[in-house]
């Protein structure tokens, strides 16, 4: 009996040992890789920036690259790279529309650019207006919303008016007043990217702070907190080193939903003329050419691509969010 219970010691211990131990950060890498839609989401994403970054370099066209045609010898060039091409007035003419072959493998834009071109500089663009605004939005939401909820009273109650003030701002005519004021100013398309990044990260951190605020409210209670608090730690340890890393899983996903919202919001805002402005691309840029009767039902090439481009890269971020959601907390999926 007792080599018997010896044995079975043994393998019990063996059995234990054999256990693979994961932490709390590879649990939810692993959970992650398990949805389908995410890994989808995942390399969506990557084969778009992909493209948006690595695509330009080898591009032999420029992102404002303006191409003519000489009608009397049926010649396309670059304006930029043989202006001397320029001169013949009479016959050459900007090459508008023009079809899909294999040195436009999307033709030509009403102002006579490569829309392949294009396409990856809008995708560069939305991509990395889309980043800016959202740090800047979770950078003030996250101070905002951890010191409100770490302090409570006064603070608190300040701060949540803040938010309520900015929830209550229109924001597509801000918007349209703000370009307006741009116009008057005369402020450069080069700079007016710079500023339409600022301005929407400033007024799009109010949700980030309601919900960081509700998060640190509820983490603060816990036990081990006050243990901590009982142990004298600074108050910026307390929030920077505990609270804040705690509500990190709620941030992380908020985040991801908003890198696709807020592309797609940059693309409305273009699209109606108040964003990023010709002769940058972004894809809000490239649809506005529906504007035109025209271009709408007979040169599908130049905004069909931009479309689904911006279709593919908000529901990649979704299912990304999704993942990462049922990754950090699977109860929320059950």
């Amino acid at each position: 009996m007792a080599e018997i219970q010896s044995i079975n010691e043994q393998e019990v211990i063996e059995h234990e040992k054999s256990q693979v131990v994961y932490t709390p950060g590879q649990l939810v890498i692993k959970r992650f890789f398990r949805n389908k839609l995410a890994i989808l989401g995942l390399g969506i994403i990557i084969a778009v920036v992909l493209f948006a970054v690595i695509g330009p370099m080898i591009s032999p066209h420029g992102e404002s690259e303006i191409f003519y045609k000489n009608d009397s010898t049926g010649e396309i060039f670059s304006g930029t790279k043989e202006p001397e091409k320029l001169k013949d007035i009479a016959n050459v003419g900007v090459y508008v529309k023009g079809e899909m072959d294999s040195q436009f493998w999307l033709g030509t834009d009403a102002n006579g650019m490569d829309t392949f071109t294009r396409l990856m500089y809008g995708c560069r663009i939305s991509l990395m207006f889309s980043i800016v605004v959202t740090i800047i939005e979770m950078l003030l939401g996250i101070t905002l919303g951890g010191i409100a909820g770490y302090y409570g009273g006064k603070v608190d109650m300040i701060i949540m008016r803040l938010v309520e003030i900015f929830y209550c701002i229109p924001f597509v005519p801000l918007m349209l007043l703000v370009s307006t004021m741009m116009v008057a100013f005369g402020i450069l398309p080069e700079q007016k990217i710079y500023w339409l990044m600022m301005i929407m990260g400033f007024f799009n951190w109010s949700g980030v702070a309601r919900m960081v605020r509700g998060q640190v409210l509820t983490i603060r209670e816990m036990d081990y907190m006050q243990a901590a608090e009982a142990g004298g730690i600074s108050v910026r340890r307390k929030i920077f080193k505990h609270l804040i890393p705690n509500a990190m899983p709620v941030i992380i996903v908020m985040a991801s939903m908003d890198l696709g919202s807020f592309i797609l919001t940059e693309s409305t805002l273009s699209y109606l003329g108040v964003g990023i402005s010709t002769p940058f691309a972004s894809l809000g840029t490239m649809i506005q050419a529906v504007n035109q009767s025209v271009i709408l039902k007979n040169y599908l090439n130049l905004w069909i691509p931009p479309g689904i481009m911006l279709l593919l890269i908000v529901l990649a971020f979704n299912f990304i969010g999704d993942g990462l959601r049922d990754a950090f907390d699977p109860k929320m999926k059950r």
